[in-house]
């Protein structure tokens, strides 16, 4: 597996993120920025200390200035940035990956980091970096400023709500934020555990919001918001316990910023085509970004965005300037104060027969000769290649990508008429090989 992928470096700890490259890719990113201030922080996986310590030593041995701001959620290491005026930082963390994986999600200046800013870390650490300088670090614990922070730019309210944490890095923050608030909290694996032992940590598949809406019914809550891993994607159930698609809290949430003044929302290529189509209603301007955080990151920045998502859950703020999967949750709140059920409100939204996330395994080194394979068999329809291959007509899209963060490849589907869905999957499906034609229909759901 190739660690160094489009929006971080990523793998398996003690295998492909082994200590000895952990330290090469620590001594790489210190070359990269020596001398400035680093913020580096850390969630909550088994791994995780020791390959943070690996990381703070790496960069003073490169001459950085290092903040260490210890055990964090993501969304706090986003404000620790900001506050500290850092120049960069190294956040050691998987993600909603499984317990077995760590990395690095790196910040190497004003912009996001590019696909060429991985691969040239990578291509660093191929050559063995030699260091130029000592530095130094100094222990900055960030969670209280964040918390006060955060709250300052969101309203107080009285909902009750359901919080599940499953066990990452948002435990024991997360609650804190909204009590300071005023809701009345019901937490649930809000207990920090690396090994995360109730459900893997990825809000975005809605088999991992289960027990989610079963509190929420329990306790008759207003909603339900589960954070991953390491707090800076979110998912949602309404009040009767029912998951809900990413694609309808970005159309709430942008009605919501363009009520007040108009301008870009950016969503991601993998979106519902009702998301653009509600955007264009509310008066606003609908931009298509790549999936992965950093490329919706670098379109909302780059575009002045009132607001960007993805169906995966990142949302991004234009009051904070970057995503924060907690300060979502309360934004979500304060639509349900305002306008009365969750349920109702998503139910209002226009809908159309849209497929889930179609996630076929991959393993083979190949998958951009597969993606550009099908882009050819596919000329004719002019296919939109700003994410994988995607075709579109007037009723409908289809498109198969290669996942930024997994050994897989997603495909999702939409039309206004079933006929037209299988269609249009059908068409999809005759571009592609044979064995990953064959996966894919093994896994596509009865629509």
């Amino acid at each position: 597996m190739n660690i160094f992928q489009a929006c971080d470096i990523r793998g398996v700890a003690g295998r492909e993120l082994s200590d000895v490259m952990a330290r090469r890719i620590a001594l790489a990113v210190g070359v990269r920025l020596t001398g400035q201030k680093i913020v580096v922080g850390g969630d909550i996986r088994l791994s995780t200390p020791r390959l943070q310590r690996i990381m703070i030593d790496g960069l003073t041995e490169s001459g950085c200035q290092v903040v260490d701001i210890g055990t964090v959620a993501t969304p706090v290491f986003y404000y620790a940035l900001k506050a500290t005026g850092a120049t960069g930082g190294v956040m050691v963390t998987a993600s909603h990956n499984p317990s077995q994986y760590n990395g690095f999600k790196l910040v190497l200046g004003p912009q996001p980091v590019s696909e060429e800013d991985v691969a040239q870390i990578g291509r660093m650490v191929a050559g063995n970096v030699r260091t130029q300088g000592n530095g130094q670090v100094v222990q900055h614990p960030v969670i209280a400023d964040y918390l006060a922070y955060t709250a300052s730019k969101a309203r107080p309210g009285r909902l009750k709500v359901v919080l599940d944490a499953g066990n990452g890095a948002t435990a024991t923050i997360a609650p804190k934020l909204f009590e300071r608030l005023g809701y009345e909290v019901i937490a649930i694996n809000c207990i920090p555990d690396g090994r995360f032992p109730n459900h893997p940590p990825n809000p975005a598949l809605a088999e991992n919001l289960l027990a989610l809406g079963e509190a929420v019914r329990t306790h008759g809550a207003a909603l339900g918001i589960g954070f991953d891993g390491d707090g800076d994607r979110v998912g949602f159930v309404d009040e009767n316990g029912r998951p809900l698609d990413n694609d309808d809290i970005m159309v709430l949430i942008a009605r919501h910023y363009l009520a007040g003044e108009k301008g870009a929302i950016i969503y991601d290529a993998k979106c519902s085509m009702v998301v653009p189509e509600e955007v264009v209603k509310a008066g606003g301007r609908p931009v298509m970004a790549r999936a992965g955080h950093t490329f919706s990151k670098t379109a909302f920045l780059r575009e002045n965005a009132l607001f960007a998502g993805e169906i995966s859950g990142h949302f991004f703020f234009r009051e904070l300037g970057y995503d924060d999967g907690m300060f979502s949750g309360l934004k979500v709140c304060q639509l349900v104060a305002d306008q009365g059920s969750l349920a109702v409100l998503v139910d209002s939204i226009p809908n159309y027969l849209l497929t889930p996330d179609i996630r076929v395994p991959y393993h083979k080194p190949d998958k951009a000769a597969v993606l550009a394979q099908v882009a050819g068999k596919l000329a004719a329809y002019k296919p939109n290649l700003i994410d994988g291959v995607r075709i579109e007509f007037d009723d409908g899209w289809g498109m198969i990508r290669a996942s930024v963060t997994e050994p897989l490849f997603t495909l999702r589907f939409e039309a206004k008429t079933a006929d037209r869905l299988q269609a249009i999957t059908a068409t999809l499906l005759e571009a592609m090989p044979t064995d990953v034609r064959e996966a894919v229909i093994a896994k596509l759901p009865q629509v």
